[in-house]
């Protein structure tokens, strides 16, 4: 059998050498890795806090006589928050209850008929015209009788004749408003003063309206963002007059890079921090849901490049609700979102 040969010292200090070389770049690699790792800071985009808003405008113009509310006060959904002097308002009002009581009077006696004294004048009109009656008929069949026996001239049988007819109509017609007295007003009388003070009732609504109007109550539960006016000035129909803000529907927007939209999926949560309640000693964050996202206009966010290997930019809106809503929060607060750039989508080859 051959003996093994031994490596001579040459090789041996030829291997070492390029054991410790190998080991040397490997570290060196490694320590570079390390470095970019530590020195990669995260990704961070800013927010805004936005809040429902609802303008109070006034519905009929007036003069501001009293404001109820101040910026910062929270109200409750039909809280009165303006209240403004309208003579004009006042003036249609009394207008509408002056007629209505003529409309109410006219109804009721439709309804109710002639009164008892009314009846009795009537009953004894019809009587004494009817007495009447009786004895021009009386004297004329005297008359009548006379005049057949020769004894009375035809004239005098004829003017006779016409006194009684005459005196026989008035007791009718005598007897005809006797009986409209006892019967009353018409259906169709009645029906006519109905519809005359529902037709009032319906002009003293609209005044009521307006009246309320005037004195401006609150749609909605909120806190009074701002009052534009003061007291005294004189608004026209539409004018707004103060904003209120709803504290429990609240949400951030942020707009980012198409490369970070991965990170702002619908439904996808997500930590901000808000500086403006944050301390030194303690960071405040809030949980947010992502519940939409929608493309910025081209003209503002549309960033091209010139090379072959980069596409172009395009910036996204994205809104999210908090999970919890918080009333310390208002509209315009910074929400400061940090992003690990490890998650950033890096397959698609944007240029930023």
């Amino acid at each position: 059998m051959n003996a093994v040969k031994k490596p001579s010292p040459i090789m041996l200090r030829n291997i070492i050498i390029t054991l410790f070389a190998v080991g040397v770049i490997a570290l060196i690699i490694y320590g570079l890795n390390k470095s970019k790792q530590s020195t990669e800071k995260p990704i961070v985009v800013q927010g805004q806090m936005e809040m429902q808003s609802t303008a109070i405008a006034a519905k009929v113009p007036g003069r501001i006589s009293n404001i109820m509310v101040t910026e910062g006060d929270t109200v409750t959904a039909g809280q009165q928050l303006i209240e403004m002097d309208s003579p004009e308002i006042t003036a249609k009002m009394n207008q509408a209850l002056a007629a209505r009581d003529m409309a109410q009077s006219q109804l009721n006696k439709a309804e109710n008929g002639a009164r008892p004294q009314e009846i009795g004048q009537a009953k004894a009109a019809w009587q004494a015209n009817q007495a009447a009656a009786d004895l021009a008929k009386s004297t004329f069949e005297r008359v009548d009788r006379l005049y057949q026996e020769g004894l009375m001239a035809r004239q005098k049988r004829d003017e006779a004749y016409t006194q009684y007819v005459a005196n026989q109509d008035k007791a009718d017609a005598a007897r005809l408003q006797y009986d409209l007295a006892l019967e009353g007003a018409r259906e169709e009388d009645k029906d006519a003063a109905k519809a005359q003070v529902a037709q009032v009732d319906g002009k003293i609504e609209e005044a009521q309206a307006a009246q309320d109007e005037a004195n401006l109550k609150s749609p909605i539960s909120g806190i009074v963002d701002d009052v534009i006016v003061n007291p005294g000035e004189v608004i026209g129909q539409g004018v707004p007059i103060m904003t209120l803000v709803d504290p429990n529907d609240q949400w951030v927007v942020i707009n980012v890079t198409e490369n970070l939209l991965n990170q702002f999926s619908i439904g996808k949560e997500f930590v901000g921090k808000v500086p403006a309640l944050s301390s030194p000693e303690h960071s405040y964050q809030m949980t947010f849901k992502v519940f939409n996202t929608a493309a910025m206009s081209d003209f503002a966010t549309w960033r091209a490049t010139n090379t072959e290997d980069n596409l172009d930019v395009r910036t996204f809106e994205v809104k999210a609700r908090p999970t919890k809503a918080d009333p310390k929060i208002r509209s315009g607060m910074s929400v400061v979102v940090e992003i690990d750039p490890k998650a950033v989508n890096k397959k698609s080859n944007i240029a930023y």
